[in-house]
């Protein structure tokens, strides 16, 4: 038998091509005795389709085997010997559990970029992988059964629909580039208006033949830079600067790339998708509440800065905190507040922070040398509730090892920055009494109308979830607006070129097994 021979080799390659899955290949085979599972042109035809398609989704063709499988398929039935036939049969059966893989869990095993993700990896099923394989063969619909392996959201799906788009802009040679040289604003009359023209045109944000002077920045031109700046998460000022036209500057192929991490990093988080749960995508600077695949409210926030950066992980809100009181973390304790404790006594006062011992007693600031200590103390530093609390008048916590939740801020003014990293880490919400809101909708515990008057009494109270709610913490430099635009942000903690290389680069399996 030619399929249980090149099976048994240790280091599976055959025809040069190496052989991904084969401890699961010898199980399937073994349960069918060895026969030949591609007996049927349409399905060889079907699994060729499938193969093609995977560049839709940001994935790459040649890690099924694509164009051997061509190669071979086409010269079946011309002097084919047995051995050939067996390795068409095997390369296209590692091909379908491959690409069902990889579109179910993502190519890129993100744990390993990152020790901070722990996303959910479940096995497609309880099914053994032989039975997976007989269902997917005996399917009408080969491509239709693989998608319900791994079904894709609505969100997805017009991610594909943009990088179909960003590709063809690509293939078409882009855009032009903008010269660089003076801020170009409503009234101008320069020569570099009419590339910007060009450069707005092609990605649509301008019509084909919009200006009466190609060389006069008008107004039609100054919503269009408007435009061009919300989608690219800069300051919509209508002003084509330097920041905007470097961002004007990058070239359609880097956007593509952009869409296909995304992509890559939804399929991490597929199988997270609940009824009801929270998103927050930290390169966009926003979160979003999600009912049944359906954004139905979103706000801004404010993350990390790159020296304290925001993590990547799920967890579940368990509780909210109205009127709550602030801890200083140890972190900023030691390299924030001691300082600025030595420098003025009266600081203490300025933040409303009360001092407490290890055993909880409040002590007398007064009575503390705050010059005997370096990098840490034995007092605890707590901010009491009021209009200049840090954490506002609400936070939203989810146990996590990182110490990390959502808060109101009194510090309105930075939601209006276009790039919000000014946080320790934890996520400041510009509407968190909103989110709030939304979280206790179903908690009995908790009546919404009385919010005010709980707000206005001044004490901490605690609500628990009647349920806990899974936040999800993203980084997609790439995300769509509300009418299925694409938009980009900036790569502002630097993931993007190693996760990217990662998903260009070798294949690697870690298949997690049915219970």
């Amino acid at each position: 038998m030619h399929i249980e021979r090149l099976l048994d080799s240790r280091e599976l390659e055959t025809l040069g091509e190496r052989v991904y899955m084969q401890d699961l290949l010898r199980e399937i085979y073994a349960a069918d005795a060895y026969r030949p599972l591609w007996t049927s042109a349409d399905k060889v035809g079907q699994m060729l389709s499938l193969m093609r398609d995977s560049a839709s989704h940001g994935l790459q063709p040649h890690d099924y085997h694509l164009q051997l499988i061509e190669q071979l398929n086409g010269s079946m039935g011309v002097a084919s010997g047995p051995g050939e036939l067996a390795s068409l049969d095997i390369l296209l059966t590692d091909g379908l559990l491959l690409y069902a893989y990889h579109r179910r869990y993502g190519k890129v095993k993100a744990h390993d970029l990152d020790a901070n993700i722990n996303f959910k990896r479940e096995a497609f099923s309880d099914t053994e992988p032989a039975e997976a394989v007989r269902q997917a063969l005996e399917a009408e619909d080969l491509p239709a059964f693989v998608d319900s392996l791994a079904p894709a959201a609505e969100y997805y799906d017009g991610l594909r629909a943009q990088l179909l788009r960003y590709r063809e802009l690509a293939a078409g040679g882009g855009w032009p580039e903008v010269p660089a040289g003076p801020t170009l604003r409503l009234g101008d009359r320069d020569s570099r208006v009419i590339p910007l023209r060009q450069r707005l045109q092609i990605e649509g944000e301008l019509p084909p033949a919009a200006g009466s002077a190609a060389d006069q920045f008008d107004a039609e031109l100054e919503l269009a830079v408007r435009n061009f700046q919300e989608r690219y998460g800069l300051d919509s000022d209508g002003l084509a600067g330097q920041k905007t036209i470097a961002a004007m500057n990058i070239p359609a192929r880097a956007r593509v790339d952009q869409l296909r991490l995304s992509l890559e990093r939804l399929r991490w988080v597929a199988q997270e998708a609940d009824e009801v749960f929270i998103a927050v995508n930290i390169a966009g600077f926003r979160v979003s509440f999600v009912r049944q695949r359906k954004v139905i409210w979103t706000s801004r926030v404010i993350i990390g800065t790159a020296y304290r950066k925001t993590p990547v992980f799920r967890a579940d809100i368990t509780y909210v905190e109205f009127n709550p009181t602030w801890t200083v973390p140890p972190t900023i304790l030691r390299e924030d507040t001691l300082p600025a404790l030595k420098r003025d006594p009266a600081y203490l006062k300025t933040k409303n922070l009360s001092v407490f011992d290890s055993s909880g007693r409040r002590v007398d600031p007064a009575t503390i040398d705050w010059t005997a200590f370096g990098k840490t103390m034995p007092f605890t530093l707590r901010q009491e509730p009021g209009p200049n609390n840090a954490l506002g008048r609400v936070k939203l916590i989810f146990p996590n090892p990182h110490f990390v939740f959502m808060h109101d801020t009194p510090q309105r003014e930075l939601f209006m920055r276009p790039e919000r990293t000014f946080s320790s880490g934890c996520i400041r919400v510009e509407d968190a009494l909103a989110l709030a809101k939304l979280l206790l909708e179903d908690t009995p515990a908790f009546n919404p109308a009385s919010l005010q008057s709980v707000l206005d009494a001044g004490r901490t109270r605690r609500v628990v979830l009647a349920k806990p709610i899974p936040v999800l913490i993203l980084y997609l430099t790439a995300a769509l607006d509300a009418s299925g635009k694409a938009r980009f942000y900036q790569d502002v903690y630097q993931r993007d070129a190693a996760e990217l290389r990662a998903l260009d680069g070798a294949v690697t399996v870690d298949l997690p097994r049915p219970r």
